[in-house]
Order: structure tokens, then sequence, then C-alpha cells
């Protein structure tokens, strides 16, 4: 099989990206709650996902994708998944919150690691 072309992985991160921004915005309370993570951080990281997503939107959104602005994803993808890490030694989640804390690092970091070997192979726009 054919691994995903940099503007789809681009797009696929945008969207979930997007998603995720959704929940954790008009979810932080309920979540801070249920996860024992402060609903303010769940708040402001979702609110911090829209321009995110429209970064990777942008960086999609030619023909070619733009080297400095995926290179920029890629960067901020490695930065979150570590701040996640961060966030675990800062706060005091209960298992359910710390798991999710973990999952979804490992999702971005699943996604700097693709979209950055995308980069790699992919002709790219200056």
């Amino acid at each position: 099989m054919d691994a995903l072309s940099l503007r789809t992985l681009l797009r696929l991160d945008a969207l979930i990206g997007a998603l995720c921004g959704l929940v954790l915005s008009l979810g932080a309370g309920p979540l801070g709650a249920a996860l024992d993570l402060p609903p303010g951080l769940l708040f402001w990281a979702g609110l911090l996902l829209f321009p995110c997503a429209g970064l990777m939107l942008l960086a999609a959104g030619r023909r070619a994708p733009s080297r400095p602005l995926a290179r920029l994803v890629v960067v901020g993808n490695w930065a979150w998944a570590a701040a996640s890490l961060g966030v675990l030694a800062l706060t005091s989640p209960n298992a359910a919150g710390a798991a999710l804390v973990l999952a979804q690092a490992a999702v971005v970091a699943g996604f700097a690691w693709t979209e950055g070997r995308a980069l790699a192979r992919a002709p790219l726009a200056a």
C-alpha cells in the first residue's frame, strides 16, 4: 500500500485537530471534572487547535505543499506531543486523564513522524 501523501496527512491532521479543538473548548468543564485536568487548560488548548488546523490547511492547500509551512507543522506537532508530557508532569490527572493525554500525545507524535517522512520524500514548492 502506498503511504499517504503529505497533502492528505496535513488535511487529516487539520480535521482531527479542529474536531479535538471543538471537544476541548466546548466540553472543558465536564472533561476537566471527569479527567482531573484543569478546565482552563483544556479550554485554551482547544482554542489553540483552531489556528493550528488553519495552518495545516494552508500548508496543504497548494498543489504542492509549502516546505516551510510543512516543516512548521511537523515541529509544532513534536512540540505539542512534548508539551503533553509536560502537562502530565505538572498536573495530577486521574488514570483516564493520564491515558487520554498519553494517547493524544502518541497520535500527535505519529502525525509528526509520518508528516516528516512524507515531507522528506515529497516534491514540494519552495
